[in-house]
């Protein structure tokens, strides 16, 4: 199995070769505080099964932006990466930010999405009575006074994910978060609050794994609940001990679960 780095009409991707010519395709989506390589666990381990497609997200890493990024625009923009790998339908798999982008997928292409996985993600913004203007600001706090996201990269991961996380996976999601472009991480932060699939979740009719951390206080546990419960064909998996970026901090039990969601 081999991973390769692919660009093509703007968008930037990594891909695993499986093993067995014509398998079923995965599409990756990241978080805000992510990029195509914070999939590394996933596309080694169930590239051996799958082909795995990992993007960065426009505005992200090596895609280029796009003007007035919108829930919308990242749908058509992933619904043109399939086209662009010449796959018609894929299992969608989203991490946070990039739960929320494979919802609206599903939503606005159903005929393009296989099935979904939401990790650690949410129904809508800012359920627990979060303000989006200082949600906002606590996020763009750090770039308005001049520092990369390269540069506050550990102390965001360290602070979203389970106390004791550490290694190799840790090391994988800073490095992820660093490839993150500036102004690519100010339009997510400025689009993800519009977020609200609540009166539109019964039309998504996908098989759905839903997935969170036990410990995550970013999007917690109702959060998942709430998904589960109003998505027509959802069930929800918990990993013990995990936070906010189960796929990493929990790499073997994602990926099992995974593997069953799709064998089923």
């Amino acid at each position: 199995m081999v991973i390769l780095d692919r660009y093509l009409e703007g968008l930037a991707w990594r891909e695993s070769e499986p093993l067995e010519a014509g398998a079923p395709t995965l599409l990756f989506l990241h978080g805000l505080g992510g990029s195509r390589t914070a999939w590394e666990a996933q596309l080694k381990e169930l590239g051996q099964q799958f082909r795995c497609v990992a993007w960065d997200m426009p505005g992200y890493g090596a895609s280029l932006p796009i003007e007035s990024l919108t829930f919308e625009r990242i749908a058509i923009a992933a619904a043109h990466l399939l086209d662009l790998i010449e796959v018609t339908k894929a299992h969608v798999v989203g991490l946070s930010f990039g739960g929320q982008q494979a919802l609206h997928l599903a939503l606005r292409h159903p005929e393009r999405v296989r099935s979904l996985v939401l990790a650690d993600t949410s129904a809508v913004f800012g359920a627990d009575g979060t303000d989006p203007e200082v949600w906002k600001e606590l996020r763009l706090g750090p770039l308005d006074a001049g520092l990369t996201p390269a540069e506050i990269a550990e102390a965001v991961i360290d602070a979203i994910t389970a106390p004791g996380f550490g290694g190799l996976e840790r090391d994988r999601a800073i490095s992820a978060f660093k490839r993150i472009q500036p102004d690519g991480l100010r339009a997510a932060v400025h689009c993800l609050p519009s977020h609200d699939l609540r009166p539109h979740l019964h039309k998504i009719k996908a098989a759905t794994l839903v997935v969170v951390g036990e410990l995550d206080e970013e999007t917690p546990l109702p959060y998942s609940r709430f998904l589960a419960d109003n998505l027509p064909n959802a069930s929800l998996e918990v990993i013990e001990g995990a936070g906010h970026l189960t796929p990493s901090e929990a790499p073997t039990t994602f990926n099992n679960l995974v593997t069953k969601h799709l064998n089923a």
